[in-house]
């Protein structure tokens, strides 16, 4: 037997849909556009018209229409080998599929830190290509946040930028972690634990997260009479190799120190193994402490304490405010800051 679908000739059209379901064109597109404006029979018809024939709406023509792309970029200012070799990055992700699944909106993913990425992702963030835009890893003299609001495209960020950490400065629209008190807690279990010569190996301090994080470690050692002087702080990038070199560092400056409070999991998996090649037993000479509690923290030797914060909940919401935003919504935030906690394990 020849289904209906195999004797139609190439594409089905809007006016076959309409056909077959027995009603006028402008139904089919006011259900293929999501307008309430359309009886619940008709729908039926329509949808069933639809899955029959194996229409596909032409997207170009639709956003016409709706003035929508239904797509939306994730743009993070790091390099390919970071983004897909980080874990933090690969939780963001995962979160933010996870959160877009029921708005029926497609990601599109960039990495912007080359010259040429950059300029390939200005041209394509427009309204003619995207709803909305949400930005991950940014540094302080990044461009594209004042692009994208130029542009009048709703704008999320992942992690509060560093302009954001200084007093007076209006909030935006971004969702973070309690990085201050995370450092704190850090810094609060190293000393209940009797370590009296904490160090740090901070991250950049033109993120916002690297700023943060070291506020929280000295914050929390002038709580505790703990020294916070230049030799104690070493600073990374967040990569393993960066804990490798910050490590050594301290070990240089420092060779008295008893812990460290490292702002990143992947630093800190660089410093173990620093304080290893050094001959320093971990923890019994000196106490390890990271932050993200990522997939790394369980797989060092020895296994890695760290400062949990919640990766893919953050992704999750990033896409729950861009879709708020996108819709015109205003929530009672525009902000949110989720908790952080310390997981114990061997290494502290």
């Amino acid at each position: 037997m020849t289904s209906q679908r195999s004797r139609t000739a190439g594409r089905p059209t809007l006016e076959q849909v309409a056909a077959r379901a027995g009603v006028g064109r402008g139904t089919v597109s006011r259900v293929v556009n999501g307008s309430d404006q359309v009886s619940p029979h008709a729908r039926e018809a329509v949808e069933r018209a639809i899955a029959e024939l194996g229409y596909v709406p032409n997207l170009a023509a639709r956003a016409l229409v709706t003035q929508r792309t239904d797509a939306v970029a994730l743009v993070v200012s790091e390099s390919e080998e970071r983004v897909f070799g980080e874990p933090f990055f690969a939780g963001i992700v995962r979160g933010i599929s996870s959160g877009l699944v029921n708005a029926q909106l497609q990601l599109w993913l960039a990495m912007a830190q080359s010259a040429a990425e950059r300029e390939r992702v200005e041209h394509h963030l427009t309204s003619q290509h995207v709803d909305g835009v949400m930005l991950l890893s940014l540094h302080d003299a990044d461009p594209l946040p004042l692009l994208v609001e130029q542009r009048g495209l709703p704008l999320v960020l992942g992690g509060r930028p560093a302009r954001l950490t200084r007093p007076g400065a209006s909030a935006g629209w971004f969702v973070d972690v309690d990085n201050i008190g995370g450092a704190q807690r850090a810094v609060d279990h190293l000393h209940a634990s009797g370590r009296r010569v904490v160090a740090t190996i901070a991250g950049p301090q033109d993120m916002g997260a690297g700023l943060a994080r070291l506020a929280g470690y000295r914050e929390a050692c002038r709580a505790h009479g703990l020294a916070t002087d230049d030799g104690l702080v070493a600073y990374g990038d967040f990569s393993y190799e960066a804990g490798v070199a910050a490590m050594r560092q301290l070990l240089e400056r420092r060779p008295d120190i008893d812990s460290v409070f490292v702002a990143a999991d992947l630093m800190a998996a660089g410093a173990l193994r620093t304080l290893r090649e050094a001959g320093r037993r971990i923890p019994d000479d000196v106490a390890v402490v990271g932050f993200d509690d990522s997939g790394v923290a369980r797989q060092t030797d020895p296994t890695l304490t760290t400062v949990r914060q919640p990766i893919e909940e953050m992704g999750r919401e990033m896409a729950r405010l861009l879709i708020a935003r996108i819709a015109g919504e205003e929530p009672e935030e525009s902000f949110t800051v989720l908790d952080t906690t310390v997981v114990v394990r061997e290494s502290a």
